[in-house]
């Protein structure tokens, strides 16, 4: 089971293949070219698509103290950017991309300027506008401009501030975890690869879920970012699903989402003794957040491939 990230309206059908297609591509490379086949055609597992986008089109909450939903959602945004900022920071220390990060983080983060009603959505389009400068990003999100950037990662705050309630009073957070429950097998076993805000949606879903997940994979997860995200996931403090026996976390380098990648830090193993295991992979290009840069990597089809055959021997 996929399960996707942040970003506009997709066709599920399409996106499930892309999917398919680009871990197909690496499983060859890993060296499993004769599972491919079965993989395609559905015959080796039954592929399914966890698909929540269109929710985020129901209509637009507002903040609190009258913010409008744009304000809202600067806000937390900003707190995302400045974690990813100050995280890359931490490896980049000369030459031009630590000067536009640090020119971000002043923009994120100014001294003595006054809080207020715009301010902060100002001072985030600004940084965001900022960051874009930076060669590939924009390739990263399909970010045409900052202020599609800032509504696409505010779809991070929208899930976990937990409101935007429908008519029967359930929120969106909620319907979203509905939808991936949805597609996940309550008895027989499920192979679940998560990606970006997705990996938040699953991390949440699997704890109420009894089916076995032999594997759990996240990729390019911000579950590390250490303000944004990681204290606003539930059920804290933060311990592996019980019902998963494995659980690998790709990052690359390169990827301005997965702030604090190393989720073994932060997370607690579950009673069977697993935890996230994280694995550095890289890709090419300057930013690689896509699922399909990740997918098409041998490092991430391999165990998966592997994972798939075992499950079916069953």
């Amino acid at each position: 089971m996929f399960v996707h990230g942040i970003g506009g309206p997709r066709d599920p059908a399409a996106e499930r293949e892309i999917l398919l297609r680009a871990l197909a591509d690496g499983a060859r490379a890993a060296g499993h070219s004769r599972i491919v086949p079965g993989l395609l055609d559905g015959s080796l597992a039954d592929v399914r698509f966890a698909y929540y986008g269109d929710l985020f089109t129901d209509g637009r909450a507002r903040g609190r103290a009258g913010r409008s939903a744009d304000e809202a959602e600067a806000e937390l945004v900003g707190e995302l950017l400045l974690d990813a900022v100050e995280q890359r920071l931490a490896v980049t220390a000369d030459g031009q991309e630590a000067r536009v990060l640090r020119r971000a983080r002043a923009q994120l983060a100014p001294e003595g300027e006054q809080q207020g009603l715009g301010n902060v959505l100002r001072r985030v389009l600004n940084a965001a506008n900022t960051l874009l400068a930076l060669p590939g990003l924009s390739r990263a999100g399909g970010w045409i401009s900052s202020a599609v950037m800032v509504h696409h990662l505010g779809q991070v705050r929208r899930y976990l501030a937990r409101r935007d309630a429908d008519g029967a009073g359930i929120g969106i957070d909620r319907r979203i975890r509905d939808r991936v429950a949805e597609q996940l097998d309550a008895a027989g076993p499920t192979i679940v690869i998560a990606h970006s805000l997705g990996t938040v949606v699953t991390f949440e879903t699997l704890h109420d879920h009894t089916g076995p997940v032999p594997l759990f994979v996240t990729l390019g997860s911000p579950i590390g970012m250490r303000t944004a995200v990681r204290p606003r996931m539930r059920p804290q403090p933060l311990r592996a699903p019980a019902t998963v026996g494995g659980w690998l976390n790709f990052w690359d380098r390169d990827d301005f989402i997965a702030g604090q990648p190393e989720l073994e830090k932060w997370i607690a193993p579950n009673a069977a003794a697993v935890g996230p295991v994280s694995r550095r992979i890289d890709s090419d290009g300057a930013w690689a957040h896509p699922a399909v840069k990740y997918l098409s990597q041998p490092g991430v089809a391999g165990p998966v491939a592997e994972a798939l055959v075992a499950a079916a021997a069953r």
